[in-house]
């Protein structure tokens, strides 16, 4: 596993999420409250572009069926999705963050 430099920390405001890609990997990097968390962009209901929903607190919904994820833990927290998706260590370091991809 290999950290990759994504964005600036000021790119990303608190509450904001955005598509980036790690390596070979799409990634939606998310800001709560100030801190960084990355998941796989890919819903694990359909497949659906997690990046075109919306980040609410810790949580983001899917637009195409309405699934909602934790982004901390990737845990399914509202149906119709059954079972979690893939989170990413990140890491803050000089302004910039960076997010372990294979």
């Amino acid at each position: 596993m290999t950290f990759h430099a994504v964005a600036k920390a000021s790119e990303l405001s608190p509450g904001e999420a955005r598509i980036y890609r790690a390596g070979e990997t799409r990634i939606l990097l998310c800001n709560v409250g100030g801190s960084f968390y990355a998941v796989e962009d890919i819903c694990t209901h359909d497949e659906g572009p997690l990046g075109e929903g919306t980040l609410l607190g810790e949580a983001i919904e899917c637009p195409r069926h309405g699934a909602r994820f934790n982004v901390k833990t990737g845990a399914v927290l509202r149906m119709p999705a059954a079972a979690p998706i893939k989170t990413f260590a990140t890491k803050l370091e000089n302004g910039m963050v960076s997010v372990e991809v294979e």
